[in-house]
């Protein structure tokens, strides 16, 4: 078990820059499979990322990003699509009713069973590395099952409804984050997007203060919280702070010097690479030069962790990922 304090001191005083991009779809073609394959099969998941760990450097692995699992947990029905990330087909909730009535599910509901699965098979097969699992944030969730757009009109116009939600959301995520707490992971990344959203105070409300939760509960000498937002504009960073995680990603829509210098220097401050208009869109020429200005811009600061700005969409050419990589290495040489 790695202690993943020291882990975080260890990159911060590291003369060497780390990257730890998000990114599942080149593995899951890597191995001739299909998107729905991955996140409907533990094993293929798990080989998926496998086989990224064999092939690129990251600092830490990293699992697929699904922001319909939880959802599905509770009820949700999903559509799969061969080489797309699932779907939410429809609403869960209606009204302020079926907030109430809505029942916390197991951790045998939907998919999860094969998440964990996935998450077990990586942490067995990964020597010397963290492993991080990946779960929705709280009012991410809460949107899927309510829809964005209720959500976001009802945290004025119902909001005990929405935090009496937003509780349930949250006990369900805690109590699949201690799970793979417990099978071995090294630390999660919750993805909370939605929560970019909102205005800083809203975002403080109804988010942080119930991610503030789970990283309470689990965050630990051996367990890290990296929180994402990539839906954040730059407008909410000191509400995501607020919730003592030791780690922060960011994503492309934020000025990264500006966010290094806002957040405290013993956390780690990740990203933020465009995932589409950058790695997918651009020449591995553009990308080497892309990456090496921003690893350069950010050259004053020790914290700070070479990544995507969220998961790598589907077929990102494996001449870019490999640029993002060479990128990284020269900046090292120098």
């Amino acid at each position: 078990m790695i202690n993943m304090k020291s882990w975080v001191s260890q990159q911060i005083n590291n003369n060497k820059r780390i990257a730890i991009p998000i990114m599942t779809h080149p593995g899951i073609e890597m191995l001739g499979k299909k998107v729905k394959d991955a996140v409907q099969d533990g094993e293929v998941h798990a080989q998926a990322i496998k086989k990224l760990a064999e092939t690129y450097s990251s600092a830490a692995t990293t699992v697929i990003m699904d922001l319909t699992l939880e959802a599905e947990a509770f009820g949700c029905q999903i559509e799969f699509q061969e080489n797309e990330m699932p779907h939410i087909l429809g609403r869960l909730l209606n009204n302020t009713e079926d907030i109430y009535k809505l029942k916390i599910p197991e951790l045998t509901a939907g998919r999860i069973p094969q998440y964990l699965l996935a998450n077990k098979i990586i942490v067995e097969q990964t020597i010397g590395k963290p492993v991080l699992a990946g779960v929705i944030g709280p009012f991410s969730l809460a949107g899927r099952l309510y829809t964005m757009s209720e959500i976001m009109m009802a945290c004025y116009t119902e909001t005990t409804a929405v935090m009496c939600l937003l509780d349930k959301c949250t006990e369900f995520i805690l109590k699949y984050c201690q799970e793979l707490k417990r099978i071995g992971c090294s630390g999660i990344i919750i993805a909370e997007p939605a929560a970019g959203l909102l205005a800083n105070e809203d975002c403080q409300t109804f988010s942080s203060e119930y991610v503030k939760r789970i990283v309470d509960s689990v965050q630990d000498e051996t367990f890290l919280v990296v929180l994402h937002n990539c839906g954040n504009n730059g407008q909410c960073t000191e509400a995501m702070l607020i919730t003592g995680a030791n780690a922060y990603h960011f994503g492309n829509s934020i000025d990264m010097i500006e966010t290094l210098n806002y957040c405290p220097k013993d956390k780690l401050i990740m990203g933020n690479i465009d995932p589409v208009g950058v790695m997918k869109m651009k020449s591995a020429s553009e990308i080497k030069t892309y990456v090496g200005d921003l690893l350069n811009r950010t050259s004053g600061f020790d914290n700070f962790v070479l990544s995507t700005g969220c998961d790598l969409p589907p077929h990102v050419p494996a001449n870019n990922i490999n640029a993002f990589f060479d990128a990284l290495n020269e900046y090292n040489q120098k």
